[in-house]
């Protein structure tokens, strides 16, 4: 094993933590002020996910029709080391859009974490996500809403309230979902899970003539201590109950997903529960 070898990008936003990289072996890793791992790479597979909890955030791909991914719109909140940004826009060929609030690690991403420039398929914003999802442009545009706000201490979301959780329902698409990353206390998850639960759990909202409802299940969490969590919107049948996909179509889908884009989806049935 190599020590790491440690830079920081200049410049950088002033009470914004510092941001830099780590090299060990065949893996990139990005800090915020701290050694708590805020993202990584593969150096020589910079388009694939190598963080479990990251795979596991594109979990939401099991409950949509496959031949619809391409035509879909990823958001990411948080930008992190890109990992979940690339493999939308360059793996999947999704639009994507970034929101992320420290420039540094926009820098930091486009110059050591392989982060193409923006095109009309991609578009990374440095702006405050708490904010930018106010702006109505956005609302009912998104299918996949990635969530991973942490700051230097990674001891809690930064954004983590039911009213913030309900501005991110309020930007999917009739069928979208949000993924979380929760991570720390257990007794902070459980708070946090309570607040998504809120904002999607018990909420039924019409759209033209149909009635949906939001549907929310985790993750066991995995052995680093990160929770995701899946919140999504679902159409409700005509016995008020949920569309559900059943067993057998999420196993066909986790085959397929396995096979185009090279995610471990069927272990991800195993690992999967409702809440």
């Amino acid at each position: 094993m190599t020590a790491p070898q440690t830079k920081t990008p200049k410049p950088r936003a002033a009470a914004l933590p510092e941001v830099s990289f780590s090299d060990y072996g065949n893996s990139r890793t990005l800090h915020l002020g701290s050694i708590w791992v805020q993202g990584s790479m593969l150096l020589d597979a910079p388009n694939e996910i190598e963080l479990e909890y990251v795979q596991r955030m594109m979990a939401w791909l099991l409950f949509v029709e496959p031949a619809s991914v391409k035509a879909r719109h990823a958001m990411q909140l948080g930008l992190g080391a890109a990992s979940l940004t690339k493999f939308c826009r360059k793996k999947i060929g999704m639009k994507t859009t970034a929101i992320e609030l420290n420039p540094g690690v926009i820098h930091a991403c486009r110059g050591w974490f392989k982060l193409p420039p923006n095109d009309t398929k991609l578009q990374v914003l440095q702006a405050d996500a708490a904010q930018e999802i106010q702006n109505p442009r956005w609302w009912g545009t998104v299918d996949a809403l990635h969530v991973d706000l942490y700051d230097a201490d990674a001891a809690a979301p930064v954004l983590d309230s039911a009213a913030f959780y309900a501005d991110c329902r309020r930007l999917l698409t009739p069928d979208g979902c949000m993924a979380v990353n929760l991570f720390g206390r257990a007794s902070s998850y459980e708070k946090s899970l309570a607040k998504i639960t809120q904002a999607f759990g018990v909420n039924v909202n019409k759209k033209g003539s149909a009635e949906m409802a939001g549907v929310v299940s985790a993750f066991k969490a995995t052995r680093e201590g990160n929770t995701v969590v899946l919140a999504r919107n679902v159409l409700l049948g005509n016995d008020g109950l949920p569309e559900l996909p059943s067993r057998a179509q999420l196993a066909l889908r986790a085959e397929n997903i396995h096979t185009r884009f090279g995610l471990p989806a069927p272990k991800w049935l195993r690992a999967f529960k409702l809440t």
